[in-house]
């Protein structure tokens, strides 16, 4: 009787909290669509919902503004939507994976090495081959982000350091710092990768298309069915490798699975528009804050948060400098700066 009496209000407050759960993802759901229609609308050139309608679904007439203002939306704003939605995705996924495997809350996507290994592989190509369209190059550079991930987590799976959280952290910034140290050289060098460097590391989600959007999705697609297979790993290796060895998980075999769907989501989104700091990093804690430390929970909210800041910055970014407009990777970086700083700050004083 008494065991029943404490069981009835556990699961009670479960399933609330599963209710809540799932409201605040329809509602991340409901606030990343109208930043999509937004997106559509707003520009050097803003438009009417009734235009983006036209933009959208219209058939091809004789009137040359209607004609035009199809062209700016079927291949300006939606492929720059739906490279923001994707990557943001992606880079909020990841961002949530790589804290989850390191253990480590300051930790972002580019602890891997990814970053640095896209760039360095563009510019290498640019230079070598003088590829200037993006569907040229982005394939280099998903190829470097993919080398410099296996390369860290090969480093970190062998010696006595192997599995260590901080041993992949320190394994990651040396291999960042060698490869941007090589980008520098190669870049100048060679005025055409100099160039190619300035605009591709600002982080854009503009000016790629559906040639490129669309293969770089499937390979997020992957790096997100292996990061859903790890998620109750996540949340048992967060008790400690002992616990979770324990517990029967394949610490070896998880971690494995975990790095190439970082490695996956990070360098497609990352060959596709460039770097983008600390997006990863802020989403996961807002996450974190919002669905609890279940990573079968939170790794989603990041994914939609994700998305929804990238997005979000990248209208900002069309709007502060009109008729030109800031990168959406500047803009995310100028508030990931000041979150990250707030983040080492409560750090120390909690430590205090």
């Amino acid at each position: 009787m008494g065991t029943a009496t404490v069981e009835r209000p556990a699961s009670g407050g479960t399933t609330q909290a599963r209710r809540r759960r799932v409201a605040g993802l329809g509602m991340l759901v409901v606030i990343l669509a109208t930043a999509g229609v937004v997106s559509l609308a707003v520009g050097a050139r803003a438009l009417s919902p009734a235009e983006v309608w036209h933009g959208l679904f219209a058939a091809p007439d004789s009137d040359q503004r209607r004609t035009e203002i199809s062209l700016i939306v079927q291949t300006v704003r939606v492929p720059r939507t739906v490279l923001a939605i994707v990557a943001g995705v992606a880079l909020g996924v990841g961002g949530a994976l790589i804290q989850g495997y390191t253990r480590n809350p300051i930790a972002d996507t580019g602890l891997l090495g990814v970053n640095s290994g896209a760039s360095f592989a563009v510019v290498s190509v640019i230079a070598l081959f003088g590829f200037a369209n993006p569907f040229q190059y982005v394939w280099f550079g998903f190829l470097g982000a993919a080398v410099a991930g296996a390369v860290v987590f090969g480093v970190t799976s062998i010696g006595r350091g192997a599995g260590n959280p901080l041993t992949l952290a320190l394994a990651g910034q040396g291999v960042a710092v060698f490869l941007a140290a090589m980008t520098t050289a190669v870049a100048l060098s060679d005025q055409a990768s100099l160039n190619a460097l300035r605009f591709w590391n600002a982080g854009s989600v503009a000016g790629v298309g559906f040639d490129v959007i669309w293969p770089v999705t499937v390979f997020i697609a992957v790096g997100l069915v292996l990061a859903a297979t790890t998620l109750p790993a996540i949340n048992l290796l967060n008790l400690g490798d002992d616990v979770a060895r324990g517990l029967g998980v394949n610490i070896a075999l998880s971690r494995t699975i975990g790095i190439t769907a970082i490695t996956l989501l990070a360098g497609a989104a990352t060959a596709a528009c460039g770097p983008i700091a600390f997006l990863g990093l802020m989403v996961a804690h807002v996450a974190r804050y919002l669905a609890g430390p279940d990573y079968r929970w939170l790794v989603p909210c990041a994914g939609l948060l994700g998305a929804i800041v990238l997005l979000v910055c990248d209208i900002v970014g069309r709007l502060v400098v009109r008729p030109s407009e800031l990168a959406a990777g500047v803009v995310v970086a100028l508030l990931g700066a000041p979150f990250f700083a707030v983040l080492v700050w409560r750090g120390k004083f909690r430590n205090a």
